[in-house]
């Protein structure tokens, strides 16, 4: 699996469209600026119709990432690490869209995801292995969605469109 060379700066930070068109999916990049706007990438996966709703995966650095699914006026959100929301805004953003409050002190030591495990779980990737995934220290962001993006069907499209961003 090619996934992105992890250098020192934040070029590896990325926010992906994934859809289904009839029986097949499509990746498309999304402006990167999305990576730090919670509310402006709900809304650009509100423009992409789809059968079973559009999926945002985001990659910060090498840090955590979001999936967000925008079905009809319904947002499903999952953020893998909570401590994120210590340096990143947007991670703060999740929690509070989700109701959560911050990490206290006491849980900075500990990798813990917030949202909903089962975002994905009706596409064929359940909750314990979306967890299991999110903590797995071994793994960068974006090779964590790689593997989401294998376990749902369009692995080559999505590192189609990760190729292409360099």
């Amino acid at each position: 699996m090619t996934v992105l060379d992890h250098g020192d700066d934040d070029s590896g930070d990325f926010a992906a469209i994934a859809y289904r068109e009839e029986e097949y999916w499509d990746v498309d990049l999304l402006p990167v600026t999305l990576t730090h706007d919670l509310k402006g990438l709900i809304h650009a996966l509100r423009q992409q119709p789809s059968i079973s709703g559009s999926l945002g995966l985001v990659s910060v650095g090498d840090d955590f990432f979001i999936i967000v699914r925008v079905y009809g006026e319904d947002v499903s959100l999952f953020l893998s690490d909570v401590t994120a929301s210590v340096d990143w805004q947007v991670a703060r953003d999740v929690l509070d869209y989700l109701d959560i409050d911050q990490p206290d002190d006491d849980d900075l030591d500990q990798v813990l995801p917030a949202g909903d495990l089962s975002i994905v779980a009706d596409l064929g990737l359940d909750e314990m292995e979306l967890g299991a995934l999110a903590g797995d220290l071994d793994l960068y962001p974006d090779e964590v969605l790689a593997s989401v993006s294998e376990r749902l069907g369009f692995a080559q499209s999505f590192q189609r469109v990760l190729d292409g961003m360099g």
